[in-house]
């Protein structure tokens, strides 16, 4: 596409550019030279097109594609050399180093000789003991290493790996195309078949299934189209799914890389990269929850985050202090719970990071008036430091960084000069060299201005990181140069995908030493392999308010999960609107969203009202957008938005314990069902409905007028739906009808789910009362984690884990727990309610010798131990325990009535 280039001054084009937002919400692309100086404030403005000052359109640099015509030739093994924890092949002209870091994890290293094999700063556990029973074996064609559960089998002309499990069977291979470097890009083939599938990559758009898709790993802007091979974040791990058994691979490349995953041919698949050298680990599984276990053991486990975090977020890009005050008061009012309340870059002082301004007058009394209101605070950050226009009065930090000589530099050692905020005026930004650990102590420290008001938690924008420059692919130049720890330099087509990363790090190490033995939280847009361990969280960046874009999130959050990104959410209801074209949140969308939105890992509504103040645009009648907070939809969509963030407030100990778990063993929270019936073909590529944690299923409408839809329920479990209490067996698909106000939500029998009472805000009342919610065919077990949901001293032990055990034994039903660790000692827990969905009425209930009485009313077991009640009507008994309840609770029934019969279990065919 061409555009006629039109000669504009400065000046002009500001102008120009500006009243062309004003007047249609977007940016004429014969704006071009306007755009050089003046971009606007994201790539949504230009509706999916940024144009150079030719006019030409741009998107990324120029792609690197792979020459096949031009690979390496097939290397022979010339010998070999064993290794504590591996081999070293000669290859001729090139080396190769396999090591097994564990019974299931490999590296995989293709140098040039004399070279060191290279690790990246997304890896986290470098020092791994020698599997046990490692053993290598050689002969004339092949050489075999072998642990207790992965055989790696090298051949040896042409040099080729293939990996197999403990049984023989081929779990991955190389293609007869081999590896190597094609003009010093580093590439690796690998055969496939047509029952192998493939996922991950982080936050991509092109489904949660990426067989048969390119996929590119490069950080940027994706310019608010629903479909974009390019994404605010990318990671260059996969997982790939032969038939029921898994794997995974890291391809440990920092440079731009390219996944063709059977794109081309059924037979095989291949990764290459711009540059770097070839460095890749394979993760068996054959449990795709195995792989993500050991791949975030590799790269890092996320850290628990503050409770308050996992609550319900209010954000909005134009919300001033006056918003803030007003739209805080009102969650309260209406009593929809919310934990956050969310400063977007006007707070900054003229866009100067670290510094208030005037459209927040008073920092400290909107702090007193949030903190009394029991919420916290997020404020953003942009890594870009905006350099002081002429005549403007001394930026310190800006000063701080250019005497410390922090910045990202060009080739002849000068600064960099791009451009971030404030869009509209002809402003120049620098960049920190977070490559510098000088950089990051720096950058860490000046987080104390932030926190001295009370600011809680921080959220890392921009961070690709994004520059308004069309001529440099809205990012810094590919030459920029990044001066290292070590004396060395590194150009920004290294370091682009690794800069949020390291300032994730940073910040990070801000609340490490700022905020000793506080819980971090930090958001951040872009990411690489491993940021996981120092952002609590990540979102999918600047959506759109579409239909389209809120199917996308459900697979784009379950992608993120997969590769160790756990805390991950969208902007509920769409973060940017067309007017003009009716994209704009309707009740309709807004509703269906929060349904859906109240379970996402990480839960904010954030819209987008052009930096100006929802209040004063309301006020003059200026307002085009539509605000976005609950309430602005009619009582209908109010009350609905009000009923599932409460549900997720109910659920915030089954939500507390999903984090645990995802601290500890690397589980998503937001699971593509894939990940937990992996052996159930059909769920392969469902990518509209998920699992909330381990036990409950999110069916949501997401389609413009729809009232119903189909679901799959699993083989592998029998279900119960949420709402009605209906058994329905596993393997099937059946039709939901849904309301306006219905999400279809499924749980998993024999399943307990840990409830309390809702809350306005984490932390309003004491847990004294939890309730085991279960779903009963013939045992079920939890084991409940306690901490103080606020400080590290779970990091030292501080903790409580019970395991709760319900069984169903011929004609009663028994309860019992087992408090297996014991070392936190605030805990206020008094009593468990056991509820018991889809129950007889029993004949008596006891504890050794001490029998229950029946009570009139739910209300009535509520502080009042070894006590129960029978619901009749929606046939649900509730017992009351003590919390320190040492011997059995038996619940007796006549005989034959504590027998769940199969044929309780409905089957719609």
């Amino acid at each position: 596409m061409k555009l006629k280039k039109k000669k504009l001054n400065k000046k002009y084009a500001s102008m120009l550019l500006a009243a062309t937002v004003v007047a249609i919400g977007t940016v004429a692309p014969q704006i071009s030279k306007a755009a050089e100086y003046v971009a606007p404030p994201g790539a949504q403005m230009w509706e999916g097109k940024m144009v150079d000052e030719n006019g030409n359109v741009q998107h990324v640099h120029p792609e690197r594609s792979l020459d096949k015509n031009n690979l390496q030739k097939p290397m022979t093994v010339l010998d070999v050399k064993k290794l504590e924890n591996g081999v070293k092949l000669n290859l001729g002209e090139m080396e190769a180093y396999i090591r097994l870091l564990s019974s299931d994890i490999s590296k995989v290293s293709i140098l040039k000789k004399g070279e060191k094999e290279y690790t990246s700063v997304g890896i986290a556990k470098t020092n791994w003991d020698s599997p046990k029973k490692f053993k290598v074996k050689e002969d004339n064609k092949k050489i075999i290493i072998t642990t207790d559960s992965l055989t790696v089998e090298i051949k040896k002309n042409p040099f080729g790996i293939k990996y197999m499990d403990e049984d023989g069977n081929v779990i991955n291979e190389d293609a007869e195309q081999g590896v190597g470097y094609e003009n010093g890009k580093p590439y690796v083939f690998k055969k496939t078949n047509k029952d192998e599938d493939f996922y991950g990559f982080g936050q991509k758009t092109t489904g949660l299934n990426h067989r048969g898709k390119e996929i590119g790993v490069w950080n940027r802007e994706n310019l608010g189209q629903p479909i974009s091979k390019y994404t605010f974040s990318s990671v260059p791990f996969f997982i790939g799914l032969k038939g029921t058994k898994s794997y995974g691979i890291l391809f440990d490349n920092t440079y731009r890389s390219y996944y063709n995953m059977a794109a081309e041919s059924d037979d095989y698949y291949y990764f290459h990269a711009d540059g770097g050298k070839l460095t890749y680990y394979f993760i068996n599984g054959p449990q795709i929850e195995d792989v993500v276990d050991r791949y975030t053991d590799l790269t890092g486990k996320m850290q628990m985050p503050p409770k308050w975090a996992m609550g319900f977020h209010q954000a909005a890009w134009g919300y001033h202090q006056k918003d803030l005050e007003e739209v805080s008061k009102i969650y309260r009012e209406k009593k929809i719970p919310a934990d956050g309340m969310w400063y977007d870059i006007e707070w900054m002082d003229d866009y100067k990071t670290f510094f208030f301004g005037d459209k927040f007058p008073d920092p400290d009394g909107l702090n007193k008036m949030l903190e009394g209101q029991n919420y916290h605070t997020v404020a953003i950050v942009d890594p870009a430091m905006r350099v002081p226009d002429p005549g403007q009065s001394e930026y310190l930090p800006y000063t701080e960084g250019t005497e410390k000589d922090l910045w990202a530099k060009n080739p002849d050692g000068t600064p960099y000069l791009g451009k971030v905020w404030p869009w509209g005026v002809p402003s120049k930004s620098v960049f920190p060299n977070f490559l510098k650990q000088e950089t990051r102590d720096w950058w860490a420290s000046w987080h104390k201005t932030m926190f001295d008001k009370g600011i809680d938690g921080i959220w890392n924008d921009m961070n690709e990181p994004a520059n308004f420059s069309t001529k440099d692919y809205w990012s810094l130049p590919l030459d920029t140069v990044f001066e290292t720890d070590d004396g060395g330099k590194m150009t920004h087509e290294e370091a682009h995908n690794i800069y949020a990363h390291l300032e994730n790090q940073s910040t990070d190490q801000a609340f490490k030493t700022l905020k000793p033995n506080e819980r971090p939280f930090v958001l951040t847009r872009a990411s690489f392999t491993g940021t996981q361990r120092y952002a609590t969280a990540t979102w999918t960046g600047d959506n759109w308010s579409q239909w389209e874009m809120l199917r996308i999130s459900i697979f784009q959050n379950a992608n993120v999960g997969l590769t160790g990104f756990a805390m991950v959410g969208n902007d509920i209801g769409g973060f940017a609107k067309k007017p003009h074209e009716g994209v704009v949140a309707t009740p309709e969308l807004f509703a269906r969203w929060i349904e859906v939105g109240a379970f996402y890992p990480f839960s904010r509504d954030h819209y987008n009202n052009d930096g100006k103040s929802p209040m004063e645009t309301d006020a003059n009648g200026s307002l085009k957008w539509g605000r976005q907070e609950p309430w602005q939809f009619g009582k209908e969509v109010e009350d609905i938005s009000r009923k599932y963030i409460s549900l997720r407030y109910e659920l915030m100990p089954y939500l507390y314990n999903a984090f645990k778990d995802a601290h500890k063993e690397g589980r998503l929270i937001q699971q593509p069902l894939v990940y937990q019936f992996q052996e159930d073909e059909k769920t392969h590529n469902i990518q509209d409905q998920f699992m909330f944690g381990d036990s409950l299923m999110m069916a949501p409408v997401v389609h413009e007028g729809a009232t119903s839809r189909d679901v799959y329920l699993p083989a592998g479990a029998n279900w119960v739906d949420y709402w009605t209490g209906e058994e329905l067996e596993g393997g099937q698909t059946i039709h939901k009808e849904a309301d306006l106000a219905t999400l279809p939500i499924y749980v998993k029998q024999d399943s307990i789910i840990p409830r309390r009472e809702v809350q306005q805000y984490t932390g309003e009342k004491e847990l004294k009362n939890l309730t085991l919610d279960t779903y009963l065919n013939d045992e079920a077990s939890y084991s409940f984690y306690e901490d103080d949901a606020k400080t590290e001293d779970y990091t030292k032990g501080e903790y409580n884990i019970t395991k709760f055990d319900v069984e169903r034994k011929s004609n009663k039903i028994t309860f019992k727990q087992k408090q297996e660790v014991t070392n936190y000692e605030e805990s206020k827990l008094e009593q468990y309610t056991l509820k018991l969905n889809n129950a007889e009425k029993p004949s008596r209930i006891r504890a050794g010798k001490n029998k229950y009485k029946e009570v009139g009313s739910v209300k009535e077991t509520e502080g009042k131990t070894n006590t129960f009640f029978y619901d009749s009507k929606e046939k649900v008994l509730y017992v009351s325990i003590p919390a320190d309840e040492k011997k059995e609770v038996q619940i007796r029934y006549n005989k034959g009535l504590g027998i769940k019969l199969e044929a309780n279990v409905k089957v719609n065919n």
